[in-house]
């Protein structure tokens, strides 16, 4: 289950310590960039083992629009494939630990790494957890309408993934593995609504899947150029240690344009477009259905065996440094596609703002203010928001 927690680097530092030169051992290294003189973690990132210490800022609405939390996390840049002439960017390994607490008293504590062993062409992610998570569900209830409730999760998760690159390693192949051991419960009252099934409140779920992608963009964590196409099956039996019977369909689709790029000046136009679709075949557990994912909107709000969204930002680097944002999607969640006509349209706006934090990584952090239907919502973003 997808519990969104996103996070800044290391503006505690930053604050207090802007000018402050390091050394390790005959290495002196400042956090000002070599080019501009202006503040930058890039040189900090490569020559202190990629340590960072960063602080979380969950600012969630569905986890009570606030949380706190510590990740150590250990960058190591790579550099690129060269295949028949041409570089390909390899994304770093990052390695990294996380403690949370947000104020409907959701808390988690986990890690996990992403790697990748170039002479062997190997892409690997490992992570797990523990999460105990307070969460809002919402249901059409016959004669009173749509109805809130609230649940608390507590769960034991386990991640997966093993790829290869092919020839071109821009493209990629691989299996999956996720478990999660769940322990369900009401949060007011003891009956359960009749959505939920007796299973439900204490359940295994177990899904192994086949994966494939295509990823040209320039860089993992603020892309300027290139298209991301990912697709994966996930099957859920109980030969995979699961308590459910189910298949999971998941495609999407980044796509990054220069409207116009400055190198000399930095000043550049970066159109983004984003499509997802999601669908579940079978009888899945309610709490893993699927749900629009849009900024402004909370988890779980909006959920449907059948998802699709359509999203696009727009990224303006009037300087070197820093940049405005604007973004909007529309999405719909249905059971069926003959409800498709009935579902409501979701949707999105908002405005933010980056500031490129670590040149050399193309890193730029900064927030958003998400409007999304009867409420606003604010984002501190590590990266890309779209991060899949």
């Amino acid at each position: 289950m997808k519990n969104p927690v996103v996070t800044l680097h290391l503006f505690v530092t930053i604050v207090f310590c802007p000018s402050m030169a390091m050394s390790q051992g005959k290495t002196k290294f400042s956090l000002k960039d070599s080019l501009d003189h202006k503040l930058d973690l890039s040189d900090w990132i490569i020559n202190a083992n990629g340590f960072i210490p960063v602080p979380v800022i969950i600012t969630e609405p569905a986890l009570g629009n606030f949380g706190f939390g510590i990740a150590p996390v250990f960058l190591k840049k790579k550099p690129p494939i060269v295949t028949d002439g041409k570089a390909t960017p390899v994304p770093p390994d990052i390695t990294a630990a996380a403690a949370a607490y947000t104020l409907n008293k959701t808390w988690f504590l986990g890690g996990g790494r992403m790697a990748t062993i170039p002479k062997l062409r190997l892409r690997y992610k490992i992570g797990g957890g523990y999460a105990n998570v307070n969460m809002d569900y919402y249901r059409e209830i016959a004669s009173q309408g749509e109805k809130q409730f609230g649940f608390n999760l507590k769960t034991i998760l386990a991640y997966g993934y093993l790829g290869r690159q092919l020839h071109d390693p821009r493209f990629q192949v691989g299996i999956q593995y996720l478990s999660l051991n769940v322990k369900l419960k009401l949060q007011n009252g003891s009956q359960l609504p009749d959505f939920v099934k007796d299973k439900e409140v204490k359940s295994n779920v177990g899904e192994l899947g086949v994966v494939g992608e295509y990823d040209s963009r320039d860089n993992i964590f603020t892309p300027d150029r290139g298209v991301k196409l990912h697709a994966h099956v996930n099957f859920s039996d109980n030969i995979f240690g699961s308590s459910y019977d189910y298949q999971r369909l998941n495609s999407y689709m980044y796509w990054y344009v220069p409207v116009f790029h400055r190198k000399e000046s930095g000043k550049n136009w970066i159109s983004g477009f984003r499509v997802d679709y999601q669908q579940m075949f079978g009888d899945p557990p309610f709490f893993i259905v699927p749900y629009i994912d849009l900024r402004g909107i909370p988890t779980m709000r909006y959920q449907g065996k059948v998802n699709i969204l359509a999203e696009t930002e727009q990224r303006w680097d009037f300087v070197r440094r820093w940049s405005l944002l604007a973004f909007g999607g529309l999405g719909k969640a249905f059971n069926d596609y003959s409800e498709f006509g009935d579902a409501e349209l979701v949707y999105n706006y908002g405005a933010g703002f980056r500031y490129l934090l670590a040149r050399k990584f193309k890193l730029r952090c900064g927030i958003d203010i998400a409007r999304g239907p009867g409420n606003w919502a604010y984002y501190i973003v590590f990266g890309s928001y779209w991060r899949k």
